[in-house]
């Protein structure tokens, strides 16, 4: 079969390392809570073919590049329906897929955030998620409270998700080789069906906190709260970066009780 093009435009860079590929199928946890598993962008296969040697899956594939599913479709004519030929950001996976999902991928840069987003729209229903990332995106969604990396998406991700960084993977292992380093990382759904505060709140809260991080959040959640009924708020005096999750709940829920 001809060779599939990288294609600067849609941020590919094909693994070339089966020993890799197989170290981030094998980075699925053993029993998650779902059947269900969709690749995103898998290019010419080099993780599906192992994904697919997990027969206690029922594996989806999705790419948006019209070559790599006309590849994939010739590689894999067993899928027929389950390969799908659609930009992963447009799916409705409640009509497509019932009950948990997992999602693993070695994910496009340049659209990383977005893809981590859709996984944040989708949570209760995406259980897990083992995927590549640029190393910079992957430390911000590991990232603890007080670091220089942690941020938005850091407080989002980990309200919902456990998340780990598993291992830093070289250029070298990719055709065309990205100028950065890259790393995998696992999201594992925790226990939180919905925050114990205002969901819709609290995500503004994040963000105008990071927006203006500089800033103590008395200073940058200026027109969230209610500066005289908020009091003394001790967690008003730090910077977005010093909060947890849970820190970030308890504000939203004085904020919630002083409007």
């Amino acid at each position: 079969m001809t060779l599939v093009r990288a294609k600067k435009h849609l941020g590919q860079h094909f693994l070339t390392d089966k020993n890799i590929a197989n170290k981030i199928v094998e980075s699925l946890r053993p029993g998650g809570k779902y059947t269900q598993i969709l690749e995103v962008g898998p290019g010419m296969g080099i993780l599906s073919d192992f994904l697919l040697q997990k027969t206690e899956y029922e594996t989806y594939l999705v790419d948006i590049d019209t070559e790599s599913y006309e590849f994939l479709q010739k590689k894999y004519p067993q899928l027929g329906s389950r390969l799908i030929n659609t930009d992963f950001l447009e799916m409705d996976f409640g009509s497509i897929f019932s009950g948990p999902l997992g999602i693993i991928g070695n994910f496009p840069y340049n659209i990383s955030s977005q893809i981590l987003f859709k996984v944040l729209d989708n949570r209760q229903q995406v259980v897990e998620v083992v995927g590549m990332f640029q190393k910079e995106v992957a430390e911000r969604c590991s990232a603890k409270p007080g670091s220089k990396e942690y941020g938005i998406l850091s407080v989002f991700l980990q309200a919902y998700y456990q998340v780990k960084y598993l291992f830093t993977v070289k250029a070298g292992v990719f055709n065309p080789p990205p100028k950065v380093l890259s790393a995998v990382i696992r999201l594992t759904r925790n226990s939180v069906l919905e925050l114990d505060c205002d969901e819709k709140l609290f995500w503004q809260v994040v963000k105008a906190g990071f927006n203006q991080r500089r800033k103590t959040l008395r200073n940058a959640l200026s027109s969230l709260i209610n500066k005289e009924k908020m009091g003394e708020e001790p967690l008003l005096e730090l910077r977005a970066e010093r909060l947890s999750v849970a820190d970030f709940v308890k504000l939203t829920k004085k904020i919630t009780a002083n409007r």
